[in-house]
């Protein structure tokens, strides 16, 4: 009997085993086939224990039925629904049409399945064994299902779309021949990209990505030892949230919401380098509890990421960089030991407009922030922080930020810059502190006067001459522009010539330094 002339007239083929006939008559009446034994040890599809015929079913015969299979029952709608058994043979349904519903449950294939450019309503591989599956620019009009599979020779859904969700959760991949664990550069995904809990085995590449709603990383673990990026995700594009933070463990409930209090945990733990870049992200990066273990060469890259909102509240990297140049964010919500020590952050042109941290955050450990990620010299870090803190309306802050850039400045000058900017800071603190001014001019006068009372000038003039008063002579060395007749009119020898001198040139030195201050204080540093 010929395929064709079987299917047309709904018989069931001659050539189908005892497995293979049951599987065809449950794909025509829509019925779920289970061939489990109920063991649980023997019906684990990633064991070693053996499977026999008595629930083998060959792949040809799979695509035979999803491609051109037999009627459904009258008042049935036909459908695959496999649990507990094993497909022998490729699965090979590159380039067709597959309009009726697909599930496989705990399944064991034991080679490739191959989809590319086919095209499905939904497909539901749930808790299977799979070798590898390849499935680029793979089409569904709903769901791509795959949790709790395991990979072994890695997935590739290169410029794959998914109409609504694709979720991964708990699923485990290894790597292929290139090193990647999952390919799916070019992916797109109507809703939620769920890859909770997922175990990656080499590089993940979501390179210009785009996601319909959240991509969910929680508690997932990535690890690519033999290359440099466990998480290659530049140009990526999520219209909410990424989500690389905790996961609660054993209750399918929990997924996608933050774990309840009491609940078992696994964070998101990352073993290798990611890269963000150009990255856009609708509502919010989450980086809550994440921990990420690089080598000296590998990063956490962001550079010109945007978004309104990002949560670095990750565990501080004992090595490797973080990288923030050029990203814009509106809202950094952030923790003082999330961030890497000194040489090993990066955040030229890093623009935020609100800080919002999660614990103690001094203004100290938040100069050591900005001072960690200029290992040379950068006005920009500092007037970033004093611009979001004045508009917090932390104004007294914002001039000590301003002022550690002035002091930072300093120590890339010469000599002379070097101490001309000491006598600004000493004085009046770049024009930051300027009552200090006041106060050493006072001081200085009431030295200077002390001194000049206990001695009595000649006048230069001895036909009218002013009283003598030691105050009003202080004063009038010790301010440059204005004369008080006293100065001029008293003849000085010796070691009061010296004293008067350097009573002058303090004098233009503090009214140098206030009028510079005051400068700076008016344009608002």
């Amino acid at each position: 009997m010929t395929q064709g002339a079987g299917l047309r007239a709904g018989d069931l083929p001659d050539e189908l085993t005892a497995a293979e006939a049951g599987m065809w008559q449950a794909f025509r009446n829509g019925s779920g086939y289970d061939l489990n034994s109920g063991d649980a040890v023997v019906d684990d599809p990633h064991g070693g224990q053996p499977w026999g015929p008595e629930r083998t079913v060959r792949a040809r015969i799979i695509a035979w039925l999803l491609l051109d299979g037999p009627p459904a029952l009258a008042g049935r709608v036909s459908s695959l629904k496999l649990a507990g058994v094993r497909i022998t043979g490729t699965l090979d349904l590159a380039g067709g049409t597959v309009t009726p519903y697909v599930e496989m449950k705990g399944c064991r294939f034991e080679r490739d399945v191959l989809l590319p450019e086919a095209r499905f309503t939904t497909v539901r591989l749930v808790n299977c064994s799979v070798p590898r599956l390849e499935a680029a620019r793979v089409h569904t009009e709903g769901d791509l299902h795959l949790p709790r599979c395991r990979f072994r020779n890695g997935v590739r859904l290169t410029d794959a779309h998914i109409g609504t969700d694709l979720l991964l959760n708990q699923a485990v991949v290894h790597q292929d021949r290139t090193g990647r664990s999952i390919a799916a550069d070019g992916l797109t995904v109507g809703q939620d990209l769920q890859a909770e809990l997922l175990e990656s085995h080499g590089e993940l590449s979501l390179r210009s990505a785009k996601v319909g709603v959240s991509l969910s990383l929680r508690g997932a673990r990535l690890a690519n030892p033999s290359g440099r990026l466990a998480l290659n995700a530049p140009q990526l594009t999520v219209e909410r949230t990424l989500y690389l933070s905790p996961a609660g463990v054993g209750s399918p409930l929990l997924s996608g919401t933050t774990p309840a209090r009491g609940t078992r945990i696994q964070r998101f733990e990352c073993q290798g380098g990611v890269r963000l870049d150009d990255g856009r992200f609708g509502d919010a990066v989450d980086l809550e509890r994440a921990r990420f273990v690089f080598t000296d060469d590998q990063e956490l890259s962001l550079r010109r990421v945007q978004t309104p909102e990002l949560r670095f509240l990750g565990e501080q990297p004992e090595r490797g960089k973080v990288v923030l140049s050029g990203a814009r964010v509106v809202t950094l919500v952030d923790r003082a030991g999330s961030w890497p020590g000194p040489g090993n952050l990066h955040m030229g042109g890093f623009g935020y407009e609100n800080l919002v941290p999660r614990g103690p955050f001094p203004l100290t450990r938040r100069l050591e922030w900005v001072a960690a990620a200029t290992a040379e010299y950068n006005p920009e870090p500092y007037e970033r922080l004093a611009a979001v803190l004045r508009a917090a309306g932390e104004d007294e802050d914002a001039r000590e930020v301003l002022l550690a850039k002035q002091r930072r400045r300093r120590e890339t000058l010469p000599l002379a810059g070097k101490l001309w900017g000491y006598a600004q800071d000493v004085t009046v603190a770049y024009g930051y502190r300027p009552g200090r001014a006041a106060v050493w001019m006072a001081v200085l006068w009431a030295a200077s006067a002390f001194a000049f009372a206990h001695t009595t000038l000649e006048p230069m003039n001895s036909d009218g001459h002013p009283g003598w008063s030691p105050a009003l002579f202080a004063l009038d060395l010790l301010l440059p522009v204005i004369d008080l007749g006293q100065a001029g009119e008293w003849q000085l020898r010796g070691g009061w010539q010296w004293l008067a001198a350097a009573i002058v040139l303090l004098g233009w030195i503090l009214a140098t330094t206030v009028a510079a201050g005051a400068t700076r204080l008016l344009r608002r540093g």
